[in-house]
C-alpha cells in the first residue's frame, strides 16, 4: 500500500476563521458608508468648481448663494433599492441648472455652461476604484487581524 504522505490543517482551519470573520462583517454599513465618503469627495470637488457672482460694492447684493447651496456632507441620506446604493446631490437654489447648462439671456446671448457638478462627477468617476480598494483593504486588514 502507498503512503500519500502527511498534511497539515491548520493552515486551511485559519482560512476557514477569516472567512467566517469576513461574513461576519455588515457589508450594507459599509457600503452605506463607501457610498457617503464619495458624496463628501463629490461635494468637496464641486463645491469649489461653483463660480461665485460678483456684485457692485453698493448694490446690496451677496455672491456665494449658489455656493453654499450644496448639500451638506453630514445630511446626506444614502438609500438602498436592491444591490444598488443611491445618493442625492441636490442644489435646491432656482438657478443652478441655468449656471450648469448654460442660457440665454435677456439680450438674446448666452451665458456659457460651467459644467461645475458634470466635470466633478467625471474626475470622482476617475478616483473611485482606488478609494474603493483603499476602503475595502483597510476593512479585510481589520476583519483579518481582529
Amino acid at each position: 500500500m502507498a503512503t500519500w504522505g502527511s498534511a497539515d490543517f491548520e493552515a486551511i482551519r485559519a482560512m476557514q476563521k477569516n472567512i467566517e470573520r469576513i461574513q461576519q462583517v455588515d457589508m450594507a454599513a459599509f457600503c452605506t458608508e463607501c457610498s457617503k465618503e464619495i458624496a463628501k469627495r463629490l461635494l468637496a470637488l464641486v463645491i469649489p468648481r461653483t463660480p461665485v457672482g460678483q456684485y457692485p460694492s453698493g448694490s446690496g447684493k451677496v455672491g456665494g448663494t449658489l455656493r453654499r447651496g450644496w448639500t451638506a456632507a453630514e445630511n446626506v441620506t444614502v438609500t438602498k433599492e436592491g444591490d444598488t446604493y443611491t445618493v442625492v446631490i441636490s442644489n435646491p437654489v432656482e438657478y443652478a441648472p441655468y449656471v450648469e447648462f448654460g442660457h440665454r439671456t435677456r439680450g438674446g446671448g448666452f451665458k456659457d455652461p460651467q459644467f461645475m457638478l458634470t466635470i466633478s462627477e467625471e474626475k470622482l468617476r476617475a478616483i473611485i476604484p482606488k478609494l474603493l480598494e483603499r476602503k475595502v483593504k483597510k476593512m479585510l486588514q481589520e476583519v483579518l487581524d481582529a
